[in-house]
């Protein structure tokens, strides 16, 4: 069914499968608004080689405490626990990205803590390529919250 969409000849401007529309992150230009930032909570040596696997642009840096955090942020909990997660999602804003990094060997009831108590996503391991694919994916969701909330004040 994709190589029939991508067979297309019409132009469809803004549709599901037009061709024009910058999803790719990378692809942006420079004055696309503001940069993302990764701001890591934990160990930074979980994280050391993420930087190099993501897009242009994107900043990681090692935070000190969520007051350290900015609301626009991407938070990357490095091993956190449970009320880590759940002490981030009260203090910060609904729209801030909140991810958790656990241990390949992490329990499933871990998993399902973080994610119950607020985290946007969890990543098990540490490989920066699959992290990195993690954090673009939250930031997207990010973008697409905050069109989705212009959209529906329009409405109003």
């Amino acid at each position: 069914m994709l190589v029939q969409l991508n067979r297309s000849t019409g132009h469809r401007d803004f549709s599901a499968t037009a061709t024009d529309l910058p999803l790719n992150p990378a692809s942006l230009p420079v004055s696309a608004g503001p940069r993302p930032v990764v701001a890591v909570l934990g160990p930074a040596g979980r994280v050391a080689g993420l930087a190099q696997h993501l897009p242009t642009g994107w900043s990681v840096r090692t935070a000190g405490d969520l007051d350290d955090v900015s609301a626009d942020d991407l938070v990357l909990f490095s091993g956190p626990a449970v009320r880590d997660i759940a002490l981030a999602r009260r203090l910060l804003p609904s729209r801030t990205q909140v991810i958790a990094l656990v241990d390949d060997a992490a329990p499933a009831e871990l998993v399902a803590g973080v994610l119950t108590a607020g985290a946007d996503a969890c990543v098990r391991g540490g490989q920066p390529a699959i992290l990195a694919s993690h954090l673009v994916a939250c930031r997207r969701r990010q973008m697409a919250g905050r069109w989705a909330q212009l959209n529906h004040q329009d409405r109003q």
